[in-house]
């Protein structure tokens, strides 16, 4: 029978799609990778991989056989939790890395302190890309914002938090700075969020719904820059106002309300509907709902 090692292995081959990068993400030779597959094949009596010179492609039942392994080493590393009582074991995550600058970033502290056998390997990255990841597996869970599209079914999103959409400009500008919020939106070079993101959607239903057209200055898929960008003084913004920030404190920047705006960026937990991770997402969402935020009791 094939160790939890073997089938790690295998994963990470069906992951980066070659031994030699599956070796390079887990440590082994490409020989090793190559000779543990071989002898998992054996043991399954049946080929996983169509060969063809250099070239490895996971075949039909390779292909078959990536949930279930990834179902096994789940419940093989879940185990960990029924022997301390508690939590342990490896979760992996992923998350934003505006939410680890926010809110998120103080359960995840809370967790690790509460449960010190838990390990947690996070990821950051954006919404969008961690959706596909969860849904096959590569992924726990990860933490983004509300989908604007619907996600499937064997998936699940829990709000976890909200965040109030605000502009953003420098106290020090390169440039002539408006005195209301409108004439700044109309005049200032703009900072835009990445339209093609789900924070980017937000930004875009925001100066939708403000009838303003804004003077595009450079778009950039990282909230961080565009903070760091607007207090150098290159342009204005308009950002989800993370919690953990000392905004209030921040010498080089000022926030400023939008009038009628009612734009909120929902942060929330994305999980697989079934997964043995789920004692561990249950804590996330007692976590939130313990401050107050809105997590449906019956999420």
């Amino acid at each position: 029978m094939p160790s939890i090692r073997v089938l790690k292995t295998f994963l990470a081959v069906a992951k980066h799609g070659s031994f030699a990068s599956a070796g390079a993400d887990i440590g082994l030779t490409a020989a090793a990778v190559g000779l543990q597959m071989r002898a998992l094949e054996a043991d399954l009596g049946q080929a996983l991989f169509d060969r063809s010179g250099r070239t490895i492609v996971l075949n039909t039942a390779g292909r078959a056989a990536v949930t279930p392994t990834v179902d096994l080493v789940q419940r093989y590393e879940a185990l960990a939790s029924v022997d301390t009582g508690g939590l342990g074991g490896t979760v992996v995550m992923g998350a934003l890395v505006s939410a680890l600058m926010g809110a998120f970033s103080g359960a995840l502290w809370q967790l690790k302190r509460d449960h010190p056998l838990l390990e947690v390997k996070l990821f950051a990255g954006l919404s969008a890309d961690f959706a596909p990841r969860v849904e096959n597996g590569e992924l726990d869970a990860a933490v983004t914002t509300h989908s604007p599209r619907t996600l499937p079914a064997t998936l699940q999103w829990t709000p976890l938090y909200t965040e109030a959409m605000v502009l953003i400009v420098p106290r020090r500008p390169h440039f002539k700075l408006g005195s209301d919020p409108m004439e700044i939106l109309r005049t200032a070079p703009f900072l835009r969020f990445d339209r093609t993101t789900w924070t980017g959607d937000l930004v875009a239903n925001v100066l939708a719904k403000s009838r303003v057209k804004v003077v595009e200055s450079l778009e950039v898929n990282s909230v961080e820059t565009i903070v760091a960008l607007v207090r150098q003084g290159y342009g204005v913004s308009i950002v989800p106002k993370l919690d953990n920030v000392k905004w209030a404190r921040d010498t080089d920047l000022q926030i400023i309300s939008i009038p009628g705006n009612h734009v909120e960026r929902r942060v929330g937990l994305l999980e697989r509907t079934h997964h043995s991770r789920r004692q561990f997402t249950a804590e996330i969402k007692k976590h939130f709902k313990s401050r107050g935020s809105p997590v449906p009791t019956n999420a």
